[in-house]
């Protein structure tokens, strides 16, 4: 490994698999990769969705990006998403578990609140959020880390969140002149996938140690993209830097991560979030 700066941080030929690929955050883990020189793989459930992601990619950068369908919560699904990405480009070095599920409390209307309170949040939506978030990265590490764990090398990056590290402050979604059992709140799967994803990664670490694979976790903050301007207020006098961030502003991070900058770290939860969990 070479012990120059541009070196470590240079992704050149290496494949990468970014799960929920053609979402806010998937579109910016595909730019950090090919930016890099690493050509990514966008995968997501919507497959004209993950199609355009990687042409536009593909356009911008001048690499060989593929959008490929594929469901998280089905083995056989990733098993042919693994197959068709070895078949095309003969490797997969990086795995990007970034697929979740994610209700947006903050828009939600008022006829619609109650479901998100605990008491009565339905095992419909608890089963989906899991099955999704925390099932999918566990089906796509049995696959396409094992894949890498057999040839020696690769790394496995969870998308986690702050509120894996800390509890939602429940302030910030309350509506005044409600009472308090329609209040809405953020889900408890949230918490709950986002904690379990840095358990995962935890574990994996140490179990593939041997194999050359590293995972970590990125646990990242509230990113703005148009919320309402109560929310975003209530939400930023939580943070230090007084603000939420910008879609781009992980890309340094995910690109640390993911490349050999990290080479000695494994089972390690990087958050980034304006200073909030410091509070």
């Amino acid at each position: 490994m070479s012990n120059n700066v541009n070196d470590m941080f240079s992704l050149k030929d290496k494949v990468a698999i970014i799960t929920g690929g053609a979402g806010l955050l998937g579109s910016m883990h595909a730019e950090t990769i090919a930016e890099a020189g690493g050509i990514p793989v966008i995968t997501d459930i919507d497959q004209p969705g993950a199609e355009k992601a990687a042409a536009a990619i593909s356009q911008r950068y001048g690499v060989d990006s593929l959008g490929i369908a594929a469901d998280v919560t089905r083995r056989d699904s990733i098993e042919r998403l693994l197959e068709q990405v070895l078949d095309h480009y003969g490797r997969v070095d990086i795995l990007i578990n970034n697929a979740a599920n994610n209700p947006k409390v903050e828009k939600t209307a008022k006829t619609e609140m109650e479901w998100s309170r605990f008491e009565n949040f339905p095992l419909t939506a608890w089963n989906g959020d899991l099955l999704v978030g925390l099932t999918g990265a566990f089906l796509c590490c049995q696959v396409i880390g094992a894949c890498m764990a057999a040839r020696q090398g690769g790394v496995i990056l969870n998308i986690a969140s702050d509120l894996g590290v800390i509890a939602p402050d429940q302030r910030i979604y309350r509506k005044p002149g409600l009472p308090e059992e329609l209040q809405p709140v953020k889900p408890v799967t949230y918490s709950v996938v986002k904690s379990g994803l840095i358990g995962l990664t935890r574990y994996l670490s140490t179990y593939w140690a041997d194999k050359n694979v590293r995972v970590n976790a990125l646990s990242p903050g509230g990113v703005y993209n148009g919320q309402p301007d109560e929310f975003v207020q209530k939400l930023t006098q939580l943070i230090p830097m007084g603000r939420m961030a910008r879609q781009d502003e992980y890309k340094g991070a995910v690109l640390f991560l993911v490349s050999d900058a990290s080479s000695y770290m494994t089972g390690g939860n990087l958050v980034i979030e304006g200073g909030r969990t410091v509070w």
